[in-house]
């Protein structure tokens, strides 16, 4: 039994709920958009961190790279909500210090035990096969669907936005765990925006 065990219908309502939160949100999304929410929710920013300076460093750079700020402060990933996405903005607003912002990221990354490439595979194809029947718009559906099935079967998980995500959204944010979420960053953004 892998770590996802969930009733089916309660699994389909949970998927469809947050791909219907994400499409309303972003309407110019595509499959690995939705993609790279749910794997989100389950692998979380620890792929990112091998290297703590590096990491660090190209926060810093990310920061100073844009001046406009956009979308949502924080938003659920996936259908678990295992993890937020909390907007840079929360920085650049000066309404959480760098460093705490930083020290919730690895903590996040630390923390949290991703689940074995096998099981998230079987749990990718229950997603899909929810977000198919939905019957969305989404451009180049099956080319990217064979594009994500193709690269999970090398071991790869990792997922990237669509260039038309990129271009419409230009989203500047890093992955918190929920835990770490609630208890540092929420507080913190709470106590500067009075």
């Amino acid at each position: 039994m892998n770590g996802f065990a969930q009733d089916n219908n309660g699994f389909e309502n949970a998927v469809r709920r947050a791909v219907e939160e994400h499409i309303r949100e972003y309407p110019q999304s595509t499959l690995k958009d939705l993609y790279k929410n749910f794997f989100q929710d389950v692998y979380g920013p620890g792929h990112l961190l091998n290297d703590t300076i590096a990491a660090k460093n190209y926060l810093l750079r990310e920061l100073a790279s844009y001046t406009e700020i956009e979308g949502k402060i924080a938003e659920p990933t996936g259908h678990r909500h295992n993890f937020y996405r909390v907007n840079l903005s929360v920085i650049k607003n000066n309404l959480i210090p760098f460093d705490l912002f930083f020290d919730a990221f690895m903590q996040s990354a630390k923390d949290f035990k991703p689940v074995d490439i096998e099981d998230w595979k079987k749990e990718w194809h229950r997603i899909e096969a929810v977000i198919r029947f939905m019957q969305l718009p989404l451009t180049d559906y099956d080319k990217e669907k064979n594009e994500i099935i193709g690269q999970l079967n090398q071991g790869k998980y990792i997922g990237h936005h669509s260039q038309l995500f990129n271009d419409n959204y230009r989203p500047h944010y890093r992955i918190i765990s929920t835990k770490v979420y609630h208890t540092l960053i929420l507080p913190a953004i709470n106590r500067n925006a009075d």
